[in-house]
């Protein structure tokens, strides 16, 4: 189980290196530039300000910042300037005004690393040290990333839902936006996965706009056109932060095992509906990230290329241990019949 951090998510919110990224050429630029103005910003642009999962991961970051204040006595802020939806293009155009802004450092969850390695490497060349969370962008010149391995967690979500199934079965796979990198691994490794299961067939890979709404209703629209789908591989949580498919599904003839844990989701939990979700410590992406960021910039501490993150599998065995975490990471919205569970 993760630490416990003290935040605000849903309800507050919804109101070098160049750093050694591939070599030391501009470590000193962000360091240089904070002290003499004894402000260090630094600039997140996750996927969409709309998604709970980078509300989370904004209110862990602007805690990291306070925290980090208080010990180095300089003035470290978060410039949140994620797009409203996902869109690589607008998250490239946010890297290079951040740039332009005079902001020391970049955090970035990629919505699609073809249109975001670019203006990554531009941002380094100027001395803009860049670190990725959540969606990487390999083979750019960012120096850091932080989170899960979205193969072997593509390949977790499989193997729990082929014991839910006794191995037997169709299962859709529900994926989001189909140029997100990670999503793509988790993809990839849910089929790896399901291929050691000979009763197992994928019927397909089904893409929407990552909101609970069209989500919920993608799944809606795949279970009348396949029948025989008794399974979901959801590498993204979004259809459960709604609580539309909650008397929508029979649990005695559909499974779902889902990537994220967030409130919303445990009742699925609860019902048998979804009785395992893998949760991300989606708040750690932000505290982690601008801790990371301040330790290889302002400290000048050598930091791994590649943190990993683990999931934690949220079952009804700990599923009060884990709705009293959420609690204590500052989401509001926790059912409160789990956290005396």
């Amino acid at each position: 189980m993760q630490r416990s951090y003290s935040r605000g998510v849903l309800t507050l919110l919804l109101l070098g290196a160049a750093m050694g990224c591939r070599g030391n050429g501009n470590a000193g630029a962000g360091a240089a530039k904070a002290k003499a103005s004894n402000t260090f910003t630094i600039a997140l642009i996750a996927k969409s300000s709309t998604n709970p999962v980078f509300l989370a991961a904004r209110t862990g970051a602007e805690a990291a910042a306070r925290d980090l204040s208080k010990t180095t006595g300089m003035n470290i802020r978060v410039a949140w300037l994620t797009p409203p939806e996902e869109d690589g293009q607008l998250q490239a155009q946010r890297i290079a005004q951040a740039v332009d802004d005079g902001d020391d450092a970049i955090l970035l969850s990629a919505s699609d690393a073809s249109k975001v390695r670019g203006a990554i490497d531009e941002a380094v060349a100027r001395g803009v040290p860049v670190m990725t969370f959540d969606s990487d962008v390999p083979g750019s010149k960012r120096f850091a990333y932080y989170g899960i391995d979205d193969v072997e967690t593509g390949r977790m979500v499989m193997s729990e839902l082929a014991r839910l199934m006794n191995g037997h079965g169709s299962v859709a796979i529900l994926a989001g936006n189909q140029n997100a990198p990670n999503l793509q691994r988790r993809v990839q490794g849910v089929r790896e996965e399901a291929a050691k299961y000979p009763g197992i067939k994928i019927v397909d890979v089904f893409h929407h706009i990552e909101t609970p709404q069209e989500a919920a209703a993608e799944v809606v629209r795949v279970d009348n056109a396949y029948p025989q789908v008794n399974g979901w591989a959801m590498v993204g949580g979004w259809a459960l932060w709604t609580q539309s498919l909650l008397t929508g599904i029979d649990p005695s003839r559909m499974k779902i095992v889902s990537v994220d844990a967030l409130p919303a989701q445990l009742p699925y939990v609860e019902k048998g509906i979804a009785p395992v979700l893998l949760a991300q410590p989606v708040y750690d992406w932000g505290y982690v990230g601008v801790k990371t960021i301040i330790d290889k910039v302002h400290f000048k501490k050598t930091v791994p290329e590649v943190i990993p993150v683990q999931t934690v599998r949220v079952s009804k065995d700990n599923l009060g241990q884990w709705a009293r975490q959420l609690k204590a990471w500052g989401f509001t919205d926790v059912p409160a019949q789990y956290l005396s569970m």
